[in-house]
C-alpha cells in the first residue's frame, strides 16, 4: 500500500471511529444491577477416571458470595431501532451438589459456588405500552461460563477459575420507568451451559448445567 492509501485508509478509518463515538455519545445507554432467586435442576456428570452419578444441585442464592448480576445495555435509537439493543451481561450463578449427590459419588465437596460466571453478548427488544410507564421485554443471547471448580475426593482437590465452555441464554421481563434516569424491572433469566473442566489427577469432569432465576433490579439510563 502506497503513502497517500495508507493516509485515505488511516483518515477513513479515524473517521469511522469519530462517527461511532459520536453515535455512541448519543444513544441511550443502561447500567443495571440485579439479585434474586436462582435454582438448577439435576444435571449427569462424566468423570474421565471414575463412574458416571447424577449431581443434585442446591441455588443457595441468599448465602454468601449470593448470586447477583450486572449487564450494561445499548438501545439503538440512533440507528432508528429505538426497541432494539444489545447487552452484555456477566451473572454470577452458582450451584453446590446435595448430600444425596456426594453419597453417590463418594466425594466430600463438590460445587460452583464462587460462581458458574455467565459472559454473555445478547439481543433485547422491548414493547413499550403505550400510555403507562411499563415496558415488557424479552432476549436471547450466548457467550461463555467461567467456573469456579470446587471437588475434593481421595484422588485429590480441585479449587480454581476455569473456562468451562460455552453458555446460552434467554430472558423475558418486565420494566418500569420512574423517569429519564431510572427504572427497575423483575424477569427470568435461564442460562444452559456446556461445562468441561479438569480436575485432580489429571481427569476431567463433564456437566450440562442450567440455570433458572427470578430476578429483579434496577437501571440507571444516560
Amino acid at each position: 500500500m502506497n503513502t497517500k492509501l495508507r493516509t485515505l485508509f488511516g483518515a477513513s478509518v479515524a473517521a469511522s471511529i469519530l462517527a461511532l463515538s459520536a453515535s455512541l455519545a448519543q444513544a441511550e445507554m443502561a447500567l443495571s444491577v440485579y439479585g434474586g432467586y436462582q435454582s438448577a435442576p439435576h444435571s449427569d456428570v462424566e468423570v474421565s477416571d471414575a463412574p458416571d452419578f447424577t449431581a443434585g444441585w442446591e441455588g443457595r442464592s441468599f448465602e454468601m458470595p449470593p448470586y447477583y448480576g450486572v449487564r450494561g445495555t445499548w438501545w439503538m435509537e440512533e440507528l432508528g431501532q429505538p426497541n432494539l439493543g444489545l447487552s452484555l451481561d456477566f451473572t454470577h450463578a452458582k450451584v453446590y451438589a446435595d448430600d444425596d449427590t456426594l453419597a453417590e459419588s463418594g466425594w466430600d465437596h463438590f460445587e460452583f459456588s464462587d460462581g458458574i460466571n455467565l459472559l454473555t453478548l445478547n439481543a433485547l427488544y422491548r414493547m413499550p405500552i403505550e400510555g403507562t410507564k411499563f415496558v415488557p421485554y424479552a432476549g436471547i443471547g450466548a457467550g461463555i461460563n467461567v467456573p469456579h471448580v470446587e471437588v475434593t475426593r481421595a484422588s485429590g482437590t480441585t479449587f480454581d477459575y476455569q473456562l468451562g465452555g460455552a453458555t446460552v441464554q434467554a430472558q423475558a421481563g418486565i420494566a418500569y420507568q420512574f423517569n429519564d434516569n431510572w427504572s427497575a424491572f423483575v424477569e427470568y433469566k435461564g442460562n444452559y451451559s456446556w461445562v468441561d473442566v479438569d480436575i485432580d489427577n489429571g481427569a476431567t469432569l463433564k456437566t450440562d448445567i442450567m440455570t433458572n432465576a427470578v430476578n429483579a433490579g434496577v437501571s440507571f439510563h444516560w
